[in-house]
């Protein structure tokens, strides 16, 4: 018996039999009107023939003698699909591409519905493969649905998103810094030191010392190129098109990714802040190209984490992404103003922290949403301590922790102890589900578990910081990662992000000696005390009748 199968199975691969078809990517609701471009991929090796595809109304077959070698994309209509994607597809449904083979129709109308379908893959009358939506993936406009490792959509993946896979790049120097303290002399040092490239990706450019250090450098005859997010929360400022503006004099193009009519945007915000100097150089923190973000030395800012990098490998990985984003309908030049830019007044500040050098680090970049899961990976590998600090934390549900809260949790769970510092400036303390409630959350399972796990909230005046708009990690003082990306459902499934998890002990060192300044500063009791709800509303009464009094002594002045 044996040996009549394996005569059987010879004969098949013999004949070129398809092995291992399946169905691996489709996408049902394409941004076009009326879906023309709608598509689905079969993978595997061998001849199509006898393979039929279905969606339960109606269905096709391919040519005789069709034979598949990895990946075979059938688009509804070649014209729409290539106007799409950039390339033509190797099938069509509907005929509209002299140039694009059609398949063989069998009845019935082949139309893949928006909301809910099904995919049926049969050779011969066998049925080989069933996928039904929403039951196995959930539906969105201009969302992928792909098969990796058996899974569907693993992560969102929209159309025209890139799909970069995890790299680890070893023997890397690093010099690690943290905002306010030293973060523009870290930023003008490493501009000043370009010597033909600079690609610049951020999510908001308003500092005209760091237009500056760009101009200077275009003016020396360094390429430079910017890429912003078109439309940022609250729209793209006065500010930011004066910056625009005085950079596209100085010859530096300035391009904004944003939905056109040619296509959709791609990412729902490019909140990325990186730079790639040179092919040898990259800049990564969590702060946009603010005064606050990159005050000048000596004044109030934003606490903020930053590093810079130089690897050969890493840039050229990073300045991959940075091109792969420029590249697409959706990227337009941001034409600026003539307005001039002042920098805003801020308090003065006593520098606690300079910039921490190292060699021979291990890096890891992290991509949203790409590799935005490897921020669990490093959540989930902590065997001693992780300390977290972010901007803000989002749940995912009401009933649904935010993942990467989840993760640290269950580590806590398993002796690990957890720190978590959130920001308290009025805008994340004022709604009913803002930071001060995470903290209470997070402490209400502590103390109902008997966890090593503590959240407080920053301390902003006692450590005269503006906010903390930081989004770092450390764990088991030997890896920190510093990004852009917030914890909510958006930052790391839909956005543009960027960020590096850098395993050295020196560098977790330094960014745990900024993340204690903060924590010490900001005393669970206090930080009780301080922003209750009815600790607030005395301050804001006292604030109205301030008001009143200064408006009372001014109309006395004016009688």
């Amino acid at each position: 018996m044996r040996r009549i199968a394996a005569t059987i199975l010879l004969l098949c691969l013999l004949a070129g039999i398809g092995e291992g078809i399946m169905i691996t990517e489709f996408c049902p609701d394409p941004y076009l009107p009326n879906d023309p471009d709608e598509y689905l991929v079969l993978e595997g090796e061998g001849l199509l023939d006898g393979y039929i595809v279905s969606d339960g109304e109606g269905g096709f077959r391919f040519p005789a003698g069709t034979r598949v070698g990895g990946r075979l994309v059938i688009a509804r209509n070649g014209v729409a699909f290539e106007q799409t994607h950039g390339y033509p597809p190797d099938f069509e449904i509907e005929d509209h591409s002299p140039a694009v083979p059609n398949v063989i129709m069998r009845g019935g109308n082949f139309l893949l519905a928006n909301k809910a379908d099904e995919l049926y893959l049969y050779s011969g009358t066998t049925l080989v493969q069933e996928v039904a939506w929403p039951a196995d993936v959930h539906p969105r406009e201009g969302q992928i649905h792909y098969l990796e490792d058996g899974v569907w959509d693993p992560r969102p993946l929209f159309i025209g998103q890139s799909r970069f896979s995890p790299a680890v790049f070893e023997d890397v120097a690093v010099t690690a810094f943290a905002a306010p303290d030293c973060a523009y002399e870290a930023f003008s040092e490493t501009i000043a030191s370009a010597e033909y490239e600079i690609l610049a990706n951020v999510y908001e450019f308003t500092s005209p010392a760091m237009a500056e250090d760009l101009i200077r450098a275009s003016e020396r005859g360094v390429a430079v190129t910017v890429l912003l997010e078109g439309g940022p929360v609250g729209g793209i400022s006065t500010e930011e098109r004066a910056i625009a503006g005085a950079l596209n004099r100085s010859g530096i193009p300035v391009l904004m990714m944003t939905t056109t009519d040619a296509a959709h945007a791609r990412y729902r915000y490019n909140h990325a802040k990186y730079l790639v100097i040179d092919g040898n150089t990259v800049f990564v923190g969590s702060e946009n190209y603010k005064p606050g973000g990159y005050p000048a030395p000596g004044l109030q800012g934003n606490r903020g984490w930053g590093v810079c990098l130089r690897d050969p490998g890493l840039a050229a990985y990073f300045r991959e992404v940075f091109l792969f984003d420029i590249e697409g309908g959706d990227i337009v030049p941001l034409e600026g103003t003539p307005a001039g830019v002042r920098t805003p007044w801020a308090p003065a500040y006593t520098v606690e922290f300079a910039p921490c050098h190292a060699t021979g680090a291990r890096v890891t970049p992290v991509l949203s949403p790409d590799t935005s899961h490897l921020i669990t990976r490093m959540i989930e590998e902590a065997t001693e301590s992780i300390a977290i600090e972010q901007a803000y934390i989002k749940n995912q549900t009401k009933y649904e922790l935010n993942p990467f809260l989840a993760a640290a949790i269950n580590a806590s769970r398993s002796g690990v102890s957890v720190q978590v510092l959130l920001d308290s400036f009025w805008f994340n303390i004022e709604g009913d589900a803002d930071n001060d409630e995470m903290v209470d959350l997070i402490n209400r399972i502590a103390a109902a578990e008997g966890l090593p796990l503590e959240a407080r909230l920053a301390d902003l005046e006692g450590n005269n910081l503006a906010k903390i708009h930081n989004k770092g990690v450390i764990i088991d003082g030997r890896a920190a990662l510093v990004s852009s990306i917030n914890w909510n459902a958006n930052s790391p499934g839909f956005n543009r992000e960027a960020g590096v998890i850098i395993e050295h002990p020196d560098i977790a060192a330094y960014y745990m000696r900024v993340f204690l300044d903060d924590w010490d500063a900001a005393d669970a009791g206090a930080t009780e005390d301080a922003f209750s709800p009815d600790r607030l509303k005395i301050v804001a009464a006292v604030c109205v009748l301030a008001g009143l009094v200064v408006l009372y002594i001014y109309r006395r002045g004016r009688s």
